[in-house]
């Protein structure tokens, strides 16, 4: 009776083993395969790789990249598992379960776990099947592109599972791609075709590299060296292309400085025919003023770059109108006093700077949501700051357009630049017209030192280097003539950087300036004239 007892008890315990057993090893925790890493075999450290990438855990991707790059270290004390990051003097700990800071270590205190080639491979793969089931397609796409240089059998049969369920159309072509580069190296010619079929349109350099390889391959199929040859060549007839399309994406950021730099010295001049020398330096002030902010407003960055745009107006508008009301004013029908005047205005506000800030430059941080670029494809990306400036530029020259055509002090403006006597005989005070024309040119100056700021570093000579182009944008543009303004602008920027990487950038300065000199003797007015009795005069 009792043997029989024994014989049924241990029939139930086999029977809760065998049904609790697969479902324990399933469960298995996170913690408890990560501690089994150092202790284990490298045959046995690939099949725990596997396992961690299977629980689906959120830190699983940051400990398979630390272990990857060897930062996954075991602490000797206890034997726990930390990732590492160098610090002075030794090790920083982290938590791999939640990515907490977990104290220090000597170097001596803990020990690198070890992988091979064979387990670098096997990361590869279960980092990349992480990355290619995240919920983003960004995240997906770079997963992508970073398998690209580093390709393997494992890597492809990943990729073709992921392929038959990706939603998204543009990652699905990355991998054709990824998948195209690996069939280059069959062994079928008809399976290569088909791969410099995939690749003729592609901009990656790898497949580049490749197919020049495989063009110049002695041992491959003519067919197939030919067809090589001309997706080299489709290649780089896109690219050519897309380097273009990045040149005229340069030029229109170089021209929207101009432009902001430039208009308000249209203005002034149009209204006024004061030769502002000083100009320049309105720039610089603007800057320096997106500079003081992010200093009183530490951590701030983005907040500080918007708040400088209505502070350096103020700032600068407020000193133009100081200026005009205080000594301009009095020079009025003395051009050459005035240019002197104002040569002499902008070595005084240079050295109170120095004086202020020392000579030193000083660096304006880039917010966030202007730091990175936009990655239309492999070939062309455009940056978010010279983007945003291009934009910026666009809504400054469209705010003052409405301005003068829709606002009082825009008609008086007009009138005055058209007819200066006949505006005073109808009760408008053409001097404080000047001087808030004045002060309106020199405060859009001011903003543009503010989007200066986050392509150049800020010093004292910052507005010399653009003192010259703009006037030279406001005579080829037409004197006071705002859509004159904003072509020649657009034009020189263009011009500048078509002609830099040929010429050199003093040459093609050169070169531009003396376009402008010939065209000036066919047209002195500009492109748009402006209209009036004042032109005429």
């Amino acid at each position: 009776m009792g043997y029989k007892c024994i014989r049924v008890a241990t029939a139930a315990v086999l029977l809760i083993l065998l049904i609790l057993g697969p479902a324990a090893a399933v469960e298995r925790p996170f913690g408890e395969i990560l501690q089994a890493l150092p202790s284990a075999s490298y045959e046995a450290k690939a099949t725990l790789i596997r396992e961690l990438a299977e629980t689906g855990h959120p830190r699983a991707v940051p400990v398979l990249r630390a272990l990857s790059e060897g930062d996954l270290y075991v602490r000797k004390a206890d034997q726990r598992v930390f990732i590492v990051r160098k610090g002075e003097g030794g090790y920083d700990l982290v938590d791999p379960l939640s990515g907490e800071p977990a104290g220090q270590a000597g170097r001596r205190d803990v020990k690198r776990i070890g992988i091979n080639n064979t387990l670098r491979n096997v990361l590869a793969a279960q980092l990349a099947s992480l990355s290619l089931a995240a919920p983003e397609a960004a995240v997906r796409r770079a997963a992508v592109a970073q398998m690209l240089g580093e390709l393997d059998a494992s890597l492809a049969a990943t990729l073709r599972a992921r392929l038959a369920e990706e939603p998204d159309r543009g990652v699905r072509g990355m991998i054709r791609e990824a998948l195209a580069l690996v069939d280059l190296q069959a062994a079928d010619e008809a399976t290569r075709l088909a791969a410099v079929q995939t690749l003729h349109g592609s901009l990656t350099p790898e497949a580049r590299v490749r197919l020049m390889a495989l063009a110049a391959d002695p041992e491959a199929g003519e067919a197939l060296r030919t067809q090589a040859r001309q997706a080299v060549a489709s290649i780089d007839r896109w690219r050519s292309f897309y380097r273009l399309m990045e040149t005229v994406f340069f030029g229109l950021s170089a021209g929207s400085v101009l432009l902001l730099a430039a208009i308000g010295l249209a203005i002034t001049f149009g209204v006024m025919g004061v030769i502002n020398m000083a100009h320049g330096e309105f720039l610089m002030l603007g800057a320096y003023t997106a500079y003081v902010l992010q200093q009183l407003l530490p951590g701030q960055v983005g907040l500080a770059v918007v708040l400088a745009v209505p502070a350096a107006f103020a700032v600068t508008g407020l000193v133009g109108v100081a200026i005009e009301r205080g000594l301009i004013r009095h020079l009025y029908g003395r051009p050459l006093e005035t240019l002197l005047l104002t040569f002499g205005l902008s070595l005084i506000l240079q050295q109170a700077v120095r004086t202020i800030f020392s000579p030193l430059n000083r660096s304006v941080a880039t917010p966030a949501w202007m730091s990175g670029a936009w990655q239309i494809n492999p070939a062309l990306a455009l940056t978010y700051n010279r983007l945003a400036i291009i934009l910026f530029a666009l809504a400054v020259f469209l705010a003052l357009l409405a301005l003068l055509r829709f606002t009082r002090l825009g008609l008086q403006v007009r009138a005055v630049s058209q007819d200066r006597q006949m505006a005073q005989a109808l009760g408008v005070r053409s001097e404080w017209v000047d001087a808030l024309t004045f002060g309106l040119g020199a405060g859009i100056a001011g903003i543009g030192g503010v989007a200066l700021s986050q392509l150049t570093n800020v010093g004292p000579n910052l507005g010399q280097a653009y003192i010259i182009d703009s006037f030279l944008v406001v005579v080829f543009g037409g004197v006071g003539n705002l859509w004159g303004t904003l072509v020649a602008a657009l034009t020189l920027g263009l011009a500048n950087k078509f002609l830099e990487p040929a010429a050199g950038a003093v040459l093609a300065k050169i070169l531009v300036l003396v376009f402008i000199i010939l065209f000036i003797q066919r047209r002195p007015r500009g492109l748009f004239p402006q209209r009036g009795r004042a032109a005429e005069a």
